[in-house]
């Protein structure tokens, strides 16, 4: 009855960056899989001209292995690793970041996989598609012209977002600390920003990947949420968590709450695996 944790990472992120977290988890006695969606990992897209010397004109240019994927692709292919894990027991899906849409997405589709869906920080769009709460007043202190700094080449003519996240633009670099590791150290920072792929999918899907109340809205679901988040601020948080209890009320978000950035959790992660050991003892008094 051990549940197993499956983790799906964000924009520009991979597996990798869930080990010092897996660490953690493995050392409580817990079961996790960290997940690759397509165009990740090691199929990522690393272009010669996004190595030092940088060639920029290259890097604007250069074909990427993600273009082309789509969320669906995204939701099949972590469908896929939701039903080898459900072989074992329960399953808790964890998501961060964008990764929330894939893992709404799946749930929508297959809600007997997952006994329990964890969203820290993650987008779970209700009311909006993902980019139109972009506009909404709760996003208004994210600062998208800053972040857009080291964005290389043009989208629309590569298929896919390239991000220069090995500029040594200042202030590109400083627009990414503020927003996503603003309390942690430079070698902290600059190490998470090496881990990052500087190519993602266009992708964010459409109202149909919305939360569903029939599907998704009978999964057992937390929300995570990071206070001192400014790439998702608190009030986008506390959003998508009114939000998703007025499309099941029946079935209201589980709320916890970690101190940090957005990605401070994952490099200090023993607050963040010990809630996700509660949420287990939980999901397996539930099964």
């Amino acid at each position: 009855m051990q549940p197993t944790f499956v983790l799906v990472h964000g924009a520009f992120a991979n597996s990798f960056s869930f080990a010092p977290l897996q660490a953690e988890l493995g050392l409580l006695g817990h079961r996790s899989v960290a997940v690759d969606l397509p165009g990740h990992g090691f199929a990522a897209s690393y272009p010669h001209a996004y190595q030092a010397p940088q060639d920029l004109e290259g890097l604007a240019t250069t074909p990427g292995s993600i273009k082309g994927v789509t969320l669906a692709d995204n939701a099949a292919h972590l469908i896929g690793i939701l039903e080898r894990a459900k072989e074992n027991g329960p399953v808790i899906l964890v998501s961060h970041s964008r990764g929330g849409i894939t893992a709404t997405a799946a749930a929508n589709a297959r809600p007997d996989l997952i006994d329990r869906i964890v969203y820290v920080s993650a987008w779970c769009p209700v009311a909006l598609d993902v980019n139109d709460y972009y506009a909404e007043p709760e996003m208004a202190t994210v600062d998208a012209a800053s972040l857009g700094l080291a964005v290389a080449g043009n989208p629309a003519e590569l298929g896919l977002l390239r991000v220069n996240f090995r500029t040594a633009d200042k202030d590109a670099l400083a627009a990414f600390r503020a927003a996503f590791l603003a309390d942690g150290t430079d070698e902290e920072f600059l190490t998470f920003l090496n881990t990052f792929q500087p190519d993602e999918n266009l992708d964010f899907g459409t109202s149909a990947d919305r939360a569903q109340a029939a599907t998704w809205g009978r999964i057992p679901k937390t929300f995570v949420r990071l206070a001192d988040d400014a790439s998702m601020p608190l009030a986008m948080q506390d959003r998508l968590i009114r939000e998703g209890d007025e499309l099941t009320p029946d079935n209201p978000y589980d709320v916890r709450t970690l101190p940090g950035s957005h990605l401070k959790w994952l490099i200090d992660p023993a607050p963040a695996a010990r809630v996700l050991g509660e949420l287990s003892a939980l999901t397996v008094r539930s099964a």
